[in-house]
């Protein structure tokens, strides 16, 4: 269960975030749902998690409390209207800034670390294919973690492809693809991204 101790999203307000937090439990918690669950499979993400809680209508102070009742790992952290979340396999460290239009695709978990700026429309994707057969090319469904250290940059567009790790204090150029591990304190570029700049560790 999450814990609200540190969170803005209390009473009836967090019961109706947590309700909503699984489709395949909405049948017990809401009258009439059940069927209506099953019609719609990710109901509780799609109505709650990113049309409710990414709405620019929906307070951004009180963003990332409603994002911890839905039983994301959030950390108090600054997160954009219209950020779109696969699941609450997502953990946001401290301090860590997320802009518009972000994806996280969850088949795999999402760690993002503390004090990390996330520019607009940075994708996570965690989830590809095996190579299949003629007939269809997108195989078998294949999925893995990503991984953001402390104090990491990643500008617009960029895409961070599913198994990579990016260590602490690396700059991920605007609409690069990460294809591969970055170690630490580098700027990374291109497609796919290479180690273009060393960067000092301490400034």
């Amino acid at each position: 269960m999450p814990d609200y101790k540190n969170g803005f999203v209390r009473g009836r307000g967090a019961q109706f975030v947590l309700a909503f937090r699984d489709s395949n439990d909405l049948a017990p918690n809401i009258v009439g749902m059940g069927t209506f669950a099953k019609l719609w499979p990710g109901l509780g993400r799609d109505l709650i998690l990113n049309t409710v809680i990414a709405s620019s209508a929906f307070p951004r102070p009180l963003r990332w409390g409603a994002l911890r009742a839905y039983g994301l790992k959030v950390e108090k952290s600054r997160i954009s209207p219209g950020v779109w979340f696969g699941s609450h396999r997502v953990t946001i460290g401290a301090g860590t800034f997320i802009n518009y239009g972000c994806m996280f695709n969850t088949s795999a978990p999402v760690t993002i670390g503390r004090n990390c700026d996330i520019g607009m429309r940075v994708t996570f994707v965690t989830s590809s294919h095996r190579i299949g057969s003629r007939e269809r090319r997108a195989g078998a469904a294949t999925s893995a973690p990503i991984t953001v250290g402390d104090g990491v940059w990643i500008g617009a567009a960029a895409v961070v492809l599913p198994g990579v790790t990016i260590g602490e204090g690396v700059i991920v150029a605007a609409g690069a693809v990460v294809t591969s591990d970055c170690a630490p304190n580098g700027v990374y570029a291109g497609v796919p991204a290479r180690r273009v700049k060393e960067l000092h560790a301490v400034l």
